[in-house]
């Protein structure tokens, strides 16, 4: 995560650039802005790209490319769903961008990688929890806070492990003893993390969480 600039080939930042703004435009297109229109929830928006920026720069690395930090993607998704949380995590990346943690020209894969594809995933997990598991706010707060999250940035650092390897960024032994195997420890982290949040959000602020209905978890409990 937090791809430098020249690491990887040109032909690849120009890939990642075109699919990036491609989504980007779509998400800005898609997202529920009204929402943001109650100052309530354009404050926690915006605390919360705040709050993930901080969060962000504290990263753990020996090699360029080869950090690791939190990423708070499932928090925000459940918070207002996956179109503003990435459009919300994009600035997040460019945040820690302009202080120098990651470079322009990759910009457009450290979004793909960092916010695109963990949205897709929290998303993904959130949307099956809530069609093949027990409406209850226990099971929301576990399968979404905790397994969901763990899930999430474990799948995220599969897949930057293998952009770096077809990049020809690192030879695969180095990833898959030196890289990958520290996302299971940051998994426990981010879980913990992002189920402690849920659960706070879901017990004394369930209004800000958009993904949470009260008619369909409180209902006859």
């Amino acid at each position: 995560m937090n791809l430098p600039d020249n690491l990887l080939a040109p032909a690849l930042h120009w890939l990642g650039w075109g699919l990036f703004a491609t989504v980007f435009l779509l998400a800005l297109r898609r997202a529920p802005w009204g929402r943001l229109g109650d100052s309530a929830q354009s404050n926690v928006w915006l605390g919360t790209i705040v709050i993930l920026t901080l969060l962000w720069s504290i990263k753990a690395g020996v090699l360029p490319g080869l950090d690791l930090h939190l990423l708070g993607a499932m928090t925000f998704t459940l918070e207002f769903g996956p179109w503003l949380a990435f459009v919300g995590l994009s600035l997040v990346l460019a945040g820690i961008t302009v202080n120098g943690a990651a470079g322009w020209e990759s910009f457009g894969l450290n979004a793909l990688v960092m916010a695109g594809l963990p949205v897709l995933l929290a998303y993904g997990i959130y949307r099956f929890n809530q069609r093949r598991l027990s409406k209850n706010p226990f099971v929301f707060i576990f399968a979404n806070g905790f397994f969901g999250s763990a899930l999430t940035i474990l799948a995220t650092g599969v897949a930057a492990s293998a952009l770096l390897y077809l990049g020809g960024a690192y030879p695969l032994e180095k990833l898959l003893d030196d890289y990958l195997p520290y996302f299971l420890l940051l998994g426990f982290s981010e879980a913990w993390l992002t189920g402690m949040v849920v659960t706070i959000l879901v017990v004394y602020r369930p209004q800000w969480i958009s993904t949470f209905d009260d008619s369909i978890y409180l209902a006859k409990k």
